[in-house]
């Protein structure tokens, strides 16, 4: 990688990336990259692509290991990967850095105080090659940047976010794009198995099978993603999914003007903000009908790794 122009010690950055078949991604991802990271890791878990070959003839570092879920798998990355870079940022496959905010990665970063631990990000999302302006999508604001030794992903199956200590966190002013190119059917397979995972949280929430993290707060994350999360689980996932996902697709879509992302917005409110909620909330249901004659935790979890196959470690 290219790394900083000047040098300076202190503005080094590490780009992590987790993968697993993205060699329609990853060239694009690394290339936006380029201009500022002095180091690449591509986390990769045993690819049949050419995900590893591209890698590597882009100068990142490569190191594979086994997939359990993204938080088990980016936290084993932060322990065992040889970091050395003064910062570490959180990219994914199918995200892109836009150049605006790679010069301002770049400027920045060198100048900013030893109080700073974090950065937020400003995501967009482009869905069907449209940007989704509206239904409260954007811009997502997303601690992705922060020092080393000063931050860990939060321990979760679904929705996990970065946490930061010893310090504050800082918002840059530019973007990065969430632009998947693999079609409808790989987005609807992709939200089914999210489904599966957010519903073994939903009740991990309600038993405690599962060793639960700590809550996500304004001062370990951006202020966006902990309301967010203070909303989902204080009083979304309190009421009967069959009427929340509807209330929720209809809050985005009208309310918060989904509709103005046209026929793109139409297709992506649906299925992201009512049928995949729809889905957590039935597969939740499912779930919990099928344990409630359990009661030891141990067994419940037993009993949920079996119905869903995901490895529930305790």
């Amino acid at each position: 990688m290219n790394g900083p122009a000047d040098g300076n010690r202190a503005s080094t950055l590490a780009v992590v990336i987790l993968t697993h078949n993205e060699e329609i991604h990853l060239p694009r991802a690394l290339e936006s990259v380029a201009s500022f990271a002095s180091e690449v890791f591509v986390i990769d878990s045993f690819s049949t692509d050419r995900t590893v070959e591209l890698a590597h003839s882009r100068g990142a570092t490569v190191i594979q290991h086994e997939f359990i879920n993204y938080a088990k798998q980016f936290q084993w990355a932060l322990e065992n990967a040889p970091i050395s870079a003064e910062w570490v940022m959180r990219l994914d496959a199918d995200e892109v850095v836009e150049p605006g905010l790679a010069a301002e990665i770049s400027q920045k970063l060198p100048s900013l105080p030893p109080d700073v631990a974090g950065i937020n990000l400003r995501r967009k999302h482009i869905f069907l090659d449209r940007w989704i302006r509206h239904g409260s999508r954007y811009p997502l604001i997303m601690l992705r940047i922060w020092r080393r030794g000063q931050g860990r992903i939060e321990n979760r199956w679904m929705d996990e976010h970065m946490l930061v200590w010893g310090g504050r966190a800082v918002t840059f002013e530019n973007d990065f794009a969430d632009h998947n190119l693999k079609g409808l059917t790989f987005f609807t397979d992709k939200h089914n198995k999210y489904a599966t995972r957010e519903a073994i949280d939903v009740l991990n929430q309600r038993l405690g099978f599962l060793d639960l993290d700590d809550r996500l707060s304004s001062s370990q994350s951006s202020a966006q993603a902990a309301a967010r999360r203070t909303m989902k689980e204080g009083f979304y996932n309190r009421i009967p999914f069959q009427l929340s996902a509807l209330l929720y697709f209809v809050y985005r879509y009208i309310f918060k003007l989904g509709f103005l992302d046209g026929p793109e917005g139409l297709i992506y409110h649906s299925l992201q903000g009512f049928w995949y909620r729809f889905l957590v909330g039935a597969k939740t249901f499912e779930l919990e009908r099928s344990i409630a004659h359990l009661r030891d935790k141990m067994e419940i979890r037993a009993e949920l790794a079996r119905l869903t196959g995901l490895k529930l470690e305790p």
